[in-house]
């Protein structure tokens, strides 16, 4: 069992930047792949970003790559999500969650724990 609590989120203007963290209990999550996805209003849960167990190999949605980097600290049992150049499109609770294994994935259904979410709202 894995639990996951994300922080990090706000307000910010266009332009701005923000850095969210996830923080996992247990001592398995050096073993598990992560990933960040979010969800705005009125719109499906999509996949943001997604790295493996190691932290070898990462791989990050069209619509943020060049401006979001995923990154983790396993001693730290802490996954994070570097955000810059925020567009008002990026409004959207953000959501991590771990697989049970270490290979990444994008799909949304292969990941097995979550957590709660937290806000990020970006103002024009």
């Amino acid at each position: 069992q894995v639990q996951l609590v994300e922080s990090g989120g706000g307000l910010v203007q266009a332009g701005g930047s923000l850095r969210l963290s996830c923080a996992a209990s247990g001592r398995t999550f050096s073993s598990y792949a992560m990933g960040w996805f979010r969800q705005a209003p009125g719109k499906e849960r999509e996949f943001v970003a997604a790295i493996s167990w190691s932290g070898g190999n990462t791989y990050h949605a069209d619509s943020v790559k060049g401006r979001f980097t995923i990154s983790r600290d396993n001693a730290k049992n802490t996954l994070y999500l570097q955000m810059n150049s925020l567009k008002p499109e990026d409004t959207a609770v953000y959501y991590c969650a771990a697989r049970d294994n270490g290979v990444l994935s994008i799909a949304i259904t292969r990941y097995k724990y979550w957590g709660q979410g937290t806000q990020v709202t970006v103002s024009s």
